[in-house]
């Protein structure tokens, strides 16, 4: 009873700070994502203010708003269409990432960061977040080819990052980095994916035309909650991440051909964990560490936006598509999230970066994040100027 009320005390907090500094923020006519960081800053330990969240709780929240993201997403793409934008996103994000980490590894090296913590600086820099651009495209009502050309650049960045952390993780555990080990992973990676659509697209789409032929809202939203979930618990059962395997819960759902009205069901809850994702990133500003590393932080920043503005826009475009829609990709994709924390935590727990370089990349991140809105809606006009 007493972890149940502790629980549910944190919720409420953590609910209520954000409830105001959101609408301090809509006020103001600014994005809502700046009062969730804010209000993540006022419950986390490193403000000194009388309100103080707990992190487990907290992080834990915040991990079921991605999966909740990533399963609402995954029911805007059925598995034909995500094969189909794979064939050319793919492309533009290996370019991408490639680029974003040659070029991290040397503003680490700039920075007289040590040889492996220039390996994770590239690592960290290389990757956008799902989350932070879903956010700012449903605020914006962004769709069309763009849409289709941002996600599917997210969704095979989110497949390097599972790939990047494997083998991050072997270096950073003395294991060493191999061809043979790469090609494992990657196997390993390519059979999970293999199996779990195999076997979903045989029982998913039956499963929830079963359950809508009911008609009864309230079971349809527990169904579809409850697939989305096993489909993570089976990723994480894996080691692989929970945002891949809600993703494709959301595709093979969308093969019922019932992604509509499951998504209009799912979205008022996907958006309330959301915001406590945001919240989460808030609370893990050290405005100390900031100060300290101030350089780092803003050196790191502009390489992100400045490198993945040229970088995804020059993939797009050499893909294949057109100089507006890849100047917009570009602008759209210019800030780092939720796995390149992941990645510095992977560096952090096996002693082989300082401690410095976790809240730096968390900072970046919410750097970029108060940018990304601002970017999106420039990306527009600017794309039309420069064609």
């Amino acid at each position: 009873m007493e972890n149940a009320h502790a629980f549910l005390a944190n919720l409420a907090l953590v609910l209520c700070t954000a409830a105001v500094t959101s609408f301090v923020f809509q006020k103001l006519r600014q994005p809502v994502v700046f009062g969730y960081l804010l209000a993540g800053m006022l419950v986390g330990p490193y403000v000194p203010v009388p309100l103080a969240a707990d992190e487990r709780v907290l992080q834990t929240l915040a991990d079921l708003g991605v999966i909740l993201l990533m399963f609402s997403l995954g029911l805007e793409f059925r598995l034909k269409k995500v094969a189909q934008i794979a064939a050319t996103s793919g492309l533009a994000a290996v370019l991408e990432t490639s680029t974003m980490m040659g070029i991290g590894y040397l503003a680490g090296y700039i920075l007289g960061f040590t040889v492996l913590e220039c390996v994770f600086t590239g690592a960290i820099v290389a990757i956008s977040s799902t989350t932070i651009i879903a956010k700012a495209f449903d605020e914006r009502g962004v769709g069309g080819k763009l849409r289709e050309i941002v996600f599917g650049i997210l969704i095979v960045e989110d497949l390097i990052a599972i790939i990047l952390i494997a083998l991050l993780t072997a270096v950073a555990t003395g294991a060493g980095l191999s061809a043979r080990s790469l090609a494992i992973t990657v196997v390993r990676l390519m059979t999970f994916l293999a199996a779990l659509i195999g076997v979903g697209i045989l029982i998913v789409p039956r499963y929830v035309k079963g359950i809508m032929r009911l008609d009864r809202d309230e079971t349809t939203l527990v169904g579809a909650i409850g697939l989305c979930f096993a489909t993570a618990f089976l990723a994480i059962a894996f080691a692989y991440s929970v945002a891949i395997g809600a993703f494709i819960g959301g595709s093979l759902v969308a093969e019922s051909g019932e992604s509509e009205r499951i998504e209009r069901l799912v979205h008022p809850v996907r958006d309330m964990f959301v915001a406590i994702f945001f919240v989460s990133v808030g609370s893990l500003i050290d405005p100390r560490v900031v100060v300290e590393h101030w350089g780092a932080i803003l050196v790191l920043s502009a390489v992100v936006i400045t490198g993945k503005v040229v970088a995804v826009t020059a993939g797009a475009f050499i893909t294949g598509n057109g100089l507006r829609s890849s100047i917009q990709s570009g602008m759209s994709l210019a800030q780092i999230g939720e796995f390149s924390f992941i990645i510095a935590a992977v560096g952090l727990a096996a002693g082989v970066t300082r401690s410095f370089l976790y809240p730096v990349a968390v900072s970046v991140s919410a750097l970029t994040t108060l940018t990304t809105p601002w970017l999106i809606r420039a990306a527009e006009p600017t794309a039309m100027w420069v064609d």
